[in-house]
Formats: structure tokens, C-alpha cells, sequence
């Protein structure tokens, strides 16, 4: 029928309207899960997103730290050191970072076969070069030379984990969702990072012990670290992983799962040095 002269058309919501805490959920999901979660993402994605941001919540308190110590010793609070003296030392030694970076990215092959030692070892080396860097406030003298070394151990880090971190992704996607899964990691992870540094801005005014409070985060940051890489699940063969299936059959006949030989991996060694593998029988002759 028609519409009356002068009388006002008000639209109905196809959708009732969320409630609010329901609301707040699905706005924070649409940050830090990607769409159709779960059924967009492989089960072990969860444990693996969870180690993920324990540890950048680990490195983004460990990285205020880090600054606080280097900003004093290359003379920031110092009145006697010129802005143009401080200027130079740090343009030099994140000059030096990416020289480091530019060098060891020619490894970058390397980086598809074992990408969960590397990736692992990336971390090691990001705990060695923030410790150097802590270790500037003893040694002030020697800024340049310890903050270069230590930029340099930061960015060949950080070209491994750069490196190793869409194939990770990509073993987590299902379908063509490798985008959505990979910025949602990201999200996550700076999400983590931000908690972090809010945290350490918050100690670091009550003047906590600066080795007490490294030892604590690195040893928080390494052990997440290790939960994160452990918690891979990658549907390809590598040597370490090809190793634990040959092993499996010729001892017991039973070929592990994807998730088994994964688990059974060794991380801290590796895998270029475990010792041959030998397919076959071997005969003697009595």
C-alpha cells in the first residue's frame, strides 16, 4: 500500500544489535584472530599464537631496558657530550646493524630447511646482543665499538626471524588466508609488545637491580621461545624431520605423524650435524 503524505519511513535492523560485552569481544577478535577463526587456522595455531605473545611481551619489557642503558651510556644525560658526538655514535653503530643485516641475508636459503633452529637461534643471538648492550653501562668507554657489535648480532637476528616467519604462517593458514593469518600474528604480537614496554616503563621507576630484572625477562623471552617453536606443526620434510621418520621405522616399523615427528624434532642441535642417515640392510658374514 502507499505511504501516507508526510508520515516518515523508519528502516528495521535485519540484525538485532549485539550486546555490549558481545560487541567488545568481536571488535578485539577482528584484531588478533583472522576470519572464520577456528575453522580458518590449523588446531596448533592457538599454542603457537600464545607462546608468540608471551614473547614479545618478554622482549618489549627487555627493550626498555635496553634503551634506558644505551641512551646513558652514549652520554644522553650527560651535559658535557655534544648532541652532534651523540648524533654520530648512534647513526654509526645503526649503520653498522645494517651492514650486518645486508650481509647475512646471502644465507637466506638456508632459511626454508630449518627454519625452527634458525628461528630459535634468531632469539639466542637477540638475547646475546641486548645483553652486550646492558653490558655498555659498564664499559662507557666503549660504546661504539659494543653497541656496533651488538646491532649487528640484533639485525642478523632479526633477517632469521623476518626470514623464517611466513613459512611458519603459511603451515598455519587453511586455504588462501595466508594474508589474514599473517597480519593477525603481526597484530598480536605488537599488541604483546606494547603490554610489555608499559610494564617495564612502570618498573623502571622504582630503580629495580638493571641484572636481576634482564635475567628474569631472558630467561622468560628464551623460554617462550622455545614453547613457540616447539609448538610448530610443518607439513614438509627436512633432514631432522626426515631423521626422526627413518629412525621410527627402522626401529619399530611405525612411521610417526606430521605432529609426532614434529614434537620429536631437536631444536637446540642442528640438523646438519646429526650423523648420516642409512636406508638399508646391513650383512655379515660369520
Amino acid at each position: 500500500s502507499a505511504v501516507p503524505l508526510g508520515a516518515s519511513v523508519r528502516a528495521v535492523p535485519l540484525q538485532s544489535p549485539l550486546p555490549p560485552a558481545e560487541e567488545i569481544m568481536a571488535f578485539v577478535r577482528s584484531y588478533v584472530v583472522p576470519e572464520g577463526f577456528p575453522d580458518s587456522v590449523t588446531p596448533s595455531y592457538v599454542p603457537y599464537m600464545t607462546w608468540r605473545a608471551l614473547k614479545h611481551f618478554f622482549g618489549g619489557a627487555m627493550g626498555v631496558f635496553t634503551t634506558r642503558t644505551l641512551l646513558s651510556s652514549v652520554g644522553v644525560s650527560q651535559s658535557k657530550v655534544t648532541p652532534g658526538a651523540i648524533a654520530i655514535n648512534w647513526i654509526l653503530k645503526d649503520g653498522a646493524g645494517r651492514v650486518g643485516k645486508m650481509l647475512f641475508a646471502r644465507q637466506g636459503k638456508k632459511f626454508d630447511n630449518d627454519l625452527k633452529q634458525l628461528r630459535f637461534s634468531s632469539d639466542l643471538l637477540l638475547e646475546i646482543g641486548a645483553g652486550i648492550e646492558l653490558a655498555t653501562a659498564a664499559f662507557p668507554q666503549f660504546f661504539l665499538p659494543m653497541a656496533c657489535v651488538a646491532n649487528v648480532v640484533k639485525n642478523v637476528a632479526a633477517v632469521t626471524s623476518t626470514s623464517t616467519r611466513t613459512p611458519i604462517y603459511k603451515a598455519y593458514a587453511r586455504g588462501e588466508n595466508i594474508g589474514d593469518v599473517t597480519a593477525k600474528g603481526e597484530s598480536v604480537g605488537n599488541i604483546a609488545d606494547l603490554l610489555g614496554t608499559g610494564l617495564s616503563i612502570f618498573i623502571t621507576k622504582r630503580n629495580p637491580s638493571l641484572v636481576t630484572s634482564f635475567a628474569l625477562l631472558s630467561c622468560g623471552y628464551l623460554l617462550s621461545s622455545y614453547h613457540e617453536v616447539r609448538s610448530v606443526v610443518l607439513n614438509t620434510l627436512n633432514r631432522a624431520r626426515f631423521t626422526v621418520a627413518v629412525d621410527s621405522f627402522i626401529k619399530t616399523g611405525y612411521v610417526p605423524s606430521l605432529k609426532e615427528g614434529n614434537s620429536q624434532e631437536t631444536i637446540f642441535i642442528h640438523p646438519w650435524r646429526h650423523e648420516p642417515v642409512s636406508i638399508g640392510l646391513h650383512y655379515g658374514f660369520f
